[in-house]
């Protein structure tokens, strides 16, 4: 019997999922070796608090370039202020949080690119805990 001969080969082993048929509910799921699932709330990074940061300073810089197609400049720049001023306090209230990103989503509705960035803000925001 030679070396080669001592090996096994185990077969060959599919790690993915198939469901079909009717109606499924899944939670958290995790395939693979070793693979694990989590579930809570996502913790806010160090990145995410770096990316939210840049999306202000965007939505600032497209307020004052959109001004003039704004119904409320006035009133969008005050919103973007409180925005601010909460994510800045060591524990942001999340209900404060998103009556500002809704009445500021409001405010932009006539310009697109006020929509578009200020739904990414909302999507960073949303990285807070209880958010």
């Amino acid at each position: 019997m030679t070396g080669d001969d001592d090996i096994r080969q185990d077969p060959p082993v599919n790690n993915g999922v198939m469901i079909s048929g009717g109606t499924h509910y899944v939670g958290n799921q995790a395939v693979g070796h070793g693979a694990q699932a989590f579930s809570g709330s996502v913790s806010f990074q160090p990145q995410d608090a770096e990316r939210t940061a840049e999306l202000l300073a965007y939505v600032e810089r497209l307020l004052e370039e959109h001004r003039a197609a704004l119904a409320d400049p006035d009133a969008t720049t005050r919103e973007l202020r409180r925005l601010r001023e909460e994510l800045d306090e060591p524990d942001p209230q999340p209900t404060v949080l998103r009556r500002a990103l809704n009445r500021l989503n409001e405010f932009v509705q006539p310009v697109t690119p006020l929509v578009v960035a200020v739904g990414q803000l909302a999507q960073s925001v949303q990285g807070l805990p209880g958010v």
